[in-house]
């Protein structure tokens, strides 16, 4: 199931980062996603919620439910083994992290799916490699900007990047074209206030915006 996913991430390369949305409205932003040609969906723990892990996992399993082998789910802001335990109990396929736990990389690539650390430094994203990332989440990528990229990618071109956070249409192409496997987007693609407004029909029309991007770069 890992190559699969890895696969996906690659050919797919947007991952939707939903933060704070459920029942519902997770829904039917994943179906407008979807409509888009998104095929790639993170559902974040919110550390601050004491129901996080409940809350998180049933977001996931409506998700797998509802989609099955459209859209591959995964967990985002994992931060520790009970939530790698909670997300593959869900149906997540990968588990993103802003930082590097090398405990977590450990228990998800035990538990089959794929792991993506966040890094930021040379020693941090070396560090994640070396535990077994199969991805390694540049973050915040657009706060580093491309140049900071382009110079970490030299040296070290044998790791895959994500560029998660700042990506947008304005600068998507730059990241594609340095060779990024994968974007991590949450804003433009899954705004609060867009979908409490139901204007699923935006993000959908911001969907299709950036998988164009992407099939520019296939």
């Amino acid at each position: 199931m890992k190559q699969e996913t890895i696969d996906i991430i690659e050919k797919n390369k947007i991952i939707a980062i939903c933060r704070g949305i459920y029942g519902n409205d997770l829904l039917q932003l994943v179906t407008a996603l979807h409509e888009g040609g998104i095929r790639l969906v993170e559902v974040t723990f919110d550390q601050k919620e004491p129901a996080c892990i409940q809350k998180t996992s049933a977001a996931i399993r409506s998700l797998r439910d509802k989609f099955g082998k459209e859209v591959a789910i995964g967990a985002g802001t994992v931060l520790n083994e009970e939530q790698v335990v909670a997300a593959r109990d869900a149906g997540a396929q990968y588990i993103i992290s802003p930082n590097v736990n090398h405990d977590v990389i450990r228990l998800t690539k035990v538990m089959g799916m794929a792991a993506i650390p966040g890094a930021m430094t040379p020693t941090e994203i070396l560090a994640a490699h070396a535990a077994g990332a199969d991805f390694v989440k540049l973050f915040p990528a657009g706060t580093m900007g491309v140049r900071y990229a382009k110079d970490i990618m030299g040296p070290i071109n044998h790791v895959r990047f994500i560029a998660t956070a700042g990506i947008t249409p304005d600068n998507i192409d730059e990241f594609l074209a340095l060779g990024f496997a994968g974007m991590g987007i949450s804003n433009y693609l899954t705004n609060q206030k867009l979908v409490h407004e139901g204007a699923f029909d935006i993000l959908c029309g911001h969907a299709r915006e950036l998988m164009e991007a992407v099939h520019r770069y296939s």
